[in-house]
Order: C-alpha cells, then sequence, then structure tokens
C-alpha cells in the first residue's frame, strides 16, 4: 500500500517552488549505503513503494532498507475534459519533494556490489537520475 500521512491540517496545498539543493537528509545516515536524487522532481507514493518492493525482491530478506523520503504533500489532478473553474480538483495522488542531493534509499547488512545492484534496480524505477554514495567517515 502507498505511503501516504495519517492527518493533514489542510485538505489542499499549493504546488510550490522547487529550487536549490537539498540542506537536509543529503548524507547516508542509518545504512551503509545510499541512492542520491542528482535532480528536482516530485517522487509519488506509488514510485517510493515501486522501489522498495523491487529492491526486497532481489535482496530475499537479507539487509535493511531504510525509505529516507515521505510522500506528505497532496497533488490533485481535475478529470479529463472538464471545463474550467469550479473549484480545485480532490488529491489525486501523494508526492515526496526531492531536490539534488537528497538521499532517497538507504541499504545496510550487505556486500557492496550487491547493495549496488540493489540500489541499481531501484534507480529505474525512479524519475530522477541517481547515483550510488557510500557513508562518509568523519575523520
Amino acid at each position: 500500500m502507498p505511503r501516504m500521512p495519517k492527518r493533514i491540517k489542510y485538505r489542499k496545498q499549493m504546488r510550490g517552488k522547487m529550487k536549490g539543493n537539498a540542506t537536509r537528509g543529503n548524507y547516508v545516515a542509518f545504512g551503509d549505503y545510499g541512492l542520491q536524487a542528482l535532480e528536482t522532481h516530485w517522487i509519488t507514493a506509488r514510485q517510493i513503494e515501486a522501489g522498495r518492493i523491487a529492491a526486497q525482491h532481489f535482496l530475499r530478506r537479507q539487509g535493511k532498507i531504510f525509505i529516507r523520503v515521505f510522500p506528505d504533500k497532496p497533488v490533485s489532478k481535475k478529470p479529463l475534459e472538464t471545463r474550467m473553474g469550479k473549484g480545485k480538483a480532490d488529491t489525486d495522488y501523494w508526492a515526496a519533494r526531492v531536490k539534488p542531493g537528497t538521499l532517497l534509499y538507504e541499504i545496510s547488512g550487505v556486500e557492496e556490489d550487491i547493495a549496488k545492484q540493489t540500489l541499481a534496480r531501484i534507480a529505474h524505477k525512479m524519475p530522477v537520475r541517481c547515483r550510488f554514495v557510500g557513508r562518509r567517515i568523519a575523520v
């Protein structure tokens, strides 16, 4: 089942602007390796779920997957062939805002080559270009 918030204060949101790079959620925090977005985009809850399923099928119950993005933005869409006006449409899907540098998924408990293959399978499901990153050791 796709992810979505349990409760929200307002049913509908404005589209907003997406500029700049990610300043939060841009380093590997939970796992050993991560999948980092290189472009700005909205990622739908269905795309996030598709990536999770692809990873779990490939890993076969070994390792742990961390999903670092959450779809908290309601996106509305009017039906086809509807005239202008009559108010804003109902929520069609939920999306996560992703800026360049945001980590989408992290993985731990597996070798580097298996992690690379798993994250490559996830990257095929994503609407943005991604890259494989490792944990940085602070000195």
